[in-house]
């Protein structure tokens, strides 16, 4: 089911598709064994697909919003926790080149480690007291200017750091000791301090290795610190590329698909005379499953084209008004994914609860869609600000 526009994307999707095609038995071996998929993610980064966020000048593919999102889809349908895991990779960088967020020439250091040197880089924000970090809470990392003034001593936890054990870099939020200001600091993987504790062990998603990242009294220099967010908000400038989080779900839909139709064109009890794939009854579940597919991916596809087509530089109106959109396409995405992996089990009958089976895998990690941002009840919020506004004052 392709939504191919234009034949570079078309190249981008079939090589990385052949790629993550040649790795099943490692996907289920990584969610046995609650590790990365290594091969993959090797043979991923072999092919050059760690630079595809990379803009152009500085070395990489500069890919547009929709050849990565199709790539990220065609490789959740063979291992969806690879998928979402390289994909905080993606829009760690995309973010920061987008928006301009670091200072140019640390941005521009980041984007040459990941093209000279094969670097993968994620944003270690999340902590077990201030919750998901799309709820704004305040990190209790803490970044203490050292002695002589020249540096930050950082001290802390961060949990779900997708990709841990294969990161080079972290971009870690801190509280500054003396001035409460939230900042972002560059730490790489080998600075003295830095460990990472196996705490990810979860139903699904294992592949994704999102374990606890420590920080023991990790010396920085003043240059570690990329970033200070703004004081007393959230910023409203929303990050497109989460759009990355219900691709990777709609191609664990369109893996159950997959699945689905194989099982049904093969399998003939000794009852019928044919495969069952040939039942009214199958066939209004096929038919089921390829509309909310289908609906669910072109309302996604349609919000990432509105997203390329802004003009810019993008004002604070856009964004106001497009923030909603980019949610709902997440929320509508998993809450379809969830009914078309359903109805292809229903399919596959009692078969798809092996263990073995790959839409057992799927059945657990489709899940986890309900609890990656935003959450529902945010993009209701918002869905709902944004009619009433349109509501004239009486």
């Amino acid at each position: 089911m392709s939504l191919v526009f234009h034949k570079p994307q078309k190249d981008h999707i079939e090589i990385i598709g052949s790629i993550a095609d040649q790795h099943m038995d490692s996907a289920a071996r990584a969610d046995e064994q609650n590790e990365l998929n290594y091969a993959l993610i090797e043979d991923l980064l072999s092919a050059g697909y760690h630079t595809y966020s990379v803009p152009k000048e500085y070395g990489g593919l500069g890919v547009s919003l929709s050849d990565f999102l199709q790539c990220q889809e065609r490789i959740a349908m063979v291992d969806a926790a690879t998928a979402l895991a390289i994909g905080w990779h993606h829009i760690t960088v995309f973010n920061v080149g987008q928006n301009q967020l670091w200072d140019e020439a640390a941005f521009h250091a980041l984007c040459r480690a990941v093209v000279s040197e094969g670097a993968l880089v994620n944003a270690a924000d999340s902590e077990k007291a201030t919750g998901s970090p799309s709820r704004g809470g305040k990190p209790q990392t803490s970044a203490e200017k050292t002695s002589d003034g020249n540096g930050y001593v950082l001290t802390g936890r961060k949990t779900f750091t997708s990709l841990s054990t294969a990161l080079h870099y972290y971009v870690v939020s801190a509280t500054d000791t003396v001035t409460g200001e939230v900042g972002e600091h560059l730490v790489h993987k080998d600075n003295p301090g830095v460990s990472i504790e196996p705490t990810w062990n979860m139903t699904g998603m294992r592949g994704t290795a999102s374990h606890d990242l420590v920080l023991n009294q990790v010396q920085l220099p003043e240059n570690a610190l990329v970033r200070r967010r703004p004081a007393g908000k959230k910023s409203i400038r929303p990050n497109a590329y989460l759009l990355n989080i219900p691709a990777v779900y709609l191609g664990i839909a369109q893996g159950a698909r997959r699945e689905a139709l194989r099982f049904a064109a093969a399998y003939q009890p000794n009852s019928l005379t044919q495969p069952i794939i040939e039942l009214p009854h199958i066939q209004h579940k096929i038919g089921q499953l390829e509309m909310e597919l289908t609906t669910a991916r072109h309302f996604l596809y349609s919000v990432a084209a509105r997203w390329e087509q802004l003009e810019r530089p993008l004002t604070d109106s856009d964004l106001a008004r497009i923030a909603p959109d980019l949610g709902a396409a997440k929320t509508f995405a998993v809450q379809n994914a969830l009914s078309i992996v359903d109805t292809a089990m229903r399919i596959v009958g009692v078969h798809s609860l092996a263990s073995s089976h790959p839409l057992s895998r799927m059945y657990r990690d489709v899940r986890f869609g309900l609890h990656n941002p935003p959450m529902d009840d945010a993009v209701y919020q918002m869905l709902a600000n944004r009619a009433i506004s349109e509501v004239p004052l009486s």
